[in-house]
C-alpha cells in the first residue's frame, strides 16, 4: 500500500472528505522547499489520487490533520485493511497497540483463538 492509499483510507476513517482534508491541509501552511510556497488545493488532490508523488516536507502536516504520527503513514499496520476487514482495521491497530500490556498467556490464548478461526476460514473457503 503507497502512502498516497493510507492517506486516503485515514481520510475516509476519520470520516473526513478529501476536499476537507485538502482545507485542512493549506490552513497548516506548509512550504514546500522547491517553490516556498504552500501546495494549492488542487496539488494535494494529485496527492490523494495518485497523480502526484507526496512531497516529504509535507508529511508532518498531514499526520497532524490525520491525528497520527508520521511514521504510522509509513507502518504496515494500516495494511491489515483488506476486503475482507477493511472496517475492523482500526480496531486491529487498537489491539496491535494494547498487546504489548497483555501478558504471555493472554497472547497465547488470543493466538490460538485466531488459528481456531483461520482453521473455519479456510475450510469454508475449500468447499466452495
Amino acid at each position: 500500500m503507497e502512502v498516497w492509499e493510507k492517506v486516503n483510507y485515514l481520510i475516509e476513517e476519520k470520516k473526513m472528505s478529501k476536499k476537507e482534508f485538502a482545507d485542512r491541509l493549506v490552513a497548516l501552511t506548509p512550504k514546500l522547499k522547491r517553490t516556498d510556497e504552500a501546495p494549492s488545493s488542487q496539488t494535494i488532490l494529485g496527492y490523494l489520487y495518485g497523480k502526484r508523488e507526496i512531497k516529504v516536507e509535507l508529511i508532518p502536516y498531514i499526520a497532524e490533520v490525520l491525528g497520527v504520527t508520521e511514521q504510522e503513514l509509513f507502518s504496515f499496520d494500516i495494511e491489515y485493511a483488506t476486503s475482507y476487514n477493511y472496517k475492523q482495521s482500526k480496531e486491529v491497530r487498537e489491539i496491535i497497540n494494547l498487546l504489548q500490556y497483555a501478558p504471555s498467556s493472554v497472547v497465547e490464548h488470543i493466538k490460538l483463538q485466531l488459528q481456531k478461526y483461520k482453521t473455519l476460514h479456510d475450510e469454508s473457503t475449500k468447499s466452495l
